[in-house]
């Protein structure tokens, strides 16, 4: 593969040791093949197996096969310049290296190998990469200070800080909504977002504001303009969204709270992606004035955190501590056919780890309507919503939106006023039934459909996954009721929230009974 810049190989070599014939050769070739992201040559260089490591500030890769797919689909790696290389000899046959290098964006950086030779060949069987410290890293950033605005007043949340999705006015600052043309012609507003003023009066510090999907019309994360946020937990795997940089930033441990919304799931489906706590709030219960709208009968705003007692904090201080949840556990075993095996295994073993300690009743079963005709209705109200949202604007700017959120608006300019007005005709039938059904219980299921994907998974397994996700997500839209992501669940490949939907204004009460499961 071309290189991007040649690769200076006169970096001076320091070791404790007669330094191994082919050694500093093969070092070379590997950050050659590293700067030219020549992902077959890394793949040769990378021992195979099971066992080899690479890590770095995300997270640890083990294997090979998984190292090589967190590789394609990063993009390449940042660009430096190798500036000193140390040597420890541990063997004729093994050695450690670590090469100091100097990114072309500023500041320093190493990289930690150990290289095995078997035969003539050289291969890395551990890494440890080590990067210079971004003042801001842009995926998850649009802008921060020190603090961005700081507390009004004094309470529950003193001492806490908060990333603010890119959605919420706030005074002296545009709104960006993930789209770079709609954020150049926004203009500073003179006004901030109650639910953001809830906070800082309550003693939170702002720090910044955090990236979203284009116009938050998405659960994957995926932002092509500014780069899709990491994932704190899973290395190489999608954020989840469109709260994905209120999310990363607390999983990261940036702030203690993610202030976001959900309209179909862009809380929730963070919070299992990133093993957090998520809340959707009850529609209304928490003021949508200064948020930009996507579909203003489904979008709630709500909030991430790590601990489920700050979460707890949160909404019993901005929307006080509301009605009772019910002690009765719902299921609905349909809803688990869509989704991925190891999804479905995790929840069943969970929810029978919490029966068998006594931290919630044997679930009682329940039968829900159709969730791909739920889904369905859903979905037509809500691109409708979304045109009328921001279709005049679309129209005006041709291509400020791409990939799959641009064929979700191109699908949402066909939605006519009589299927519109079907499908809200439907979805008021089946709220009905979905209350009917439950009879006050609280409904249990997956958070998600599967764990996160890989970021550079087919675009057709993260559609099928997030219309499987859909699925499941849409009955709390349905509801207008508050839903909780807990971080209590976990597959082969990441964590699993259990979602516990609640009856409408049991907020407080269902993070706390929500908490109680992981106490």
């Amino acid at each position: 593969m071309t290189e991007q810049f040649r690769v200076d190989a006169s970096a001076p070599v320091e070791a404790d040791g007669e330094v191994p014939a082919g050694l500093l050769a093969a070092f070379w070739r590997y950050e050659r093949a590293l700067m030219a992201d020549d992902v077959a040559e890394l793949d040769r260089l990378f021992a195979a197996g099971e066992h080899t490591i690479r890590s770095d500030v995300a997270g640890v890769l083990v294997g090979h096969d998984a190292i090589s797919a967190f590789r394609r689909g990063r993009g390449g790696a940042p660009k430096r310049r190798v500036n000193r290389i140390l040597v420890q000899v541990v063997s004729e046959d093994a050695a450690l290296v670590v090469a100091v290098v100097a990114p072309l964006t500023g500041g320093s950086g190493s990289q930690t190998q150990l290289w095995q030779r078997q035969g003539d060949t050289w291969s890395i069987t551990a890494a440890q990469v080590s990067g210079a410290t971004p003042a801001m890293d842009s995926r998850v950033w649009r802008s921060v200070g020190s603090p961005l605005m700081r507390a009004a007043g004094s309470g529950a949340l003193d001492g806490e800080t908060v990333a603010v999705k890119d959605l919420f006015a706030i005074s002296g600052h545009r709104i960006g909504a993930g789209v770079p043309a709609y954020l150049a012609e926004a203009g500073a507003g003179h006004f901030t977002a109650p639910a953001v003023s809830a906070l800082l009066e309550a003693g939170a510090d702002v720090a910044g504001i955090a990236r979203t999907d284009e116009f938050a019309y998405s659960i994957a994360g995926v932002n092509p303009h500014y780069g899709t946020p990491p994932n704190a937990v899973v290395p190489g795997a999608l954020p989840g969204g469109s709260s994905s940089g209120p999310a990363s930033a607390v999983a990261l441990g940036q702030v203690s709270i993610g202030l976001a919304t959900d309209t179909a799931g862009s809380i929730r489906v963070p919070a299992s992606y990133q093993g957090l706590w998520g809340l959707r709030t009850s529609h209304g219960a928490v003021s949508t004035d200064g948020v930009l709208p996507l579909a203003p009968s489904f979008d709630t705003v709500g909030w991430l955190t790590r601990d489920p007692h700050l979460l707890h904090r949160i909404a019993e201080t901005v929307i006080g501590p509301g009605a009772a949840v019910p002690a009765q556990v719902a299921i609905a075993p349909d809803l688990l056919a869509g989704i991925d095996e190891d999804a479905a295994a995790a929840f069943r073993s969970g929810l029978r780890t919490l029966v068998a300690d006594g931290r919630i009743g044997e679930p009682v079963e329940v039968t829900l309507p159709d969730a791909s005709e739920t889904f369905a209705a859903f979905r037509t109200v809500q691109a409708a919503e979304a045109w009328r949202a921001h279709g005049a604007w679309l129209r005006d700017h041709p291509g400020a939106v791409s990939g799959a959120v641009a064929e979700r608006f191109a699908y949402a300019a066909t939605v006519t006023p009589e299927q519109e007005q079907a499908s809200r005709e439907a979805l008021a039938r089946i709220r009905a039934e979905i209350d009917h059904s439950l009879d006050g219980a609280l409904l249990a299921l997956p958070a998600a459909a599967s764990a996160a994907p890989a970021a550079n998974a087919p675009g057709a397994d993260i559609d099928r996954v997030r219309t499987a996700t859909l699925q499941l997500t849409c009955y709390a839209g349905v509801l207008g009721a508050p839903s909780i992501s807990a971080p209590l669940f976990a597959t082969d490949r990441g964590p699993l929230g259990l979602s516990l939907v609640g009856p409408r204004g049991s907020d407080a009460a269902l993070v706390q009974a929500a908490a109680a499961l992981a106490d």
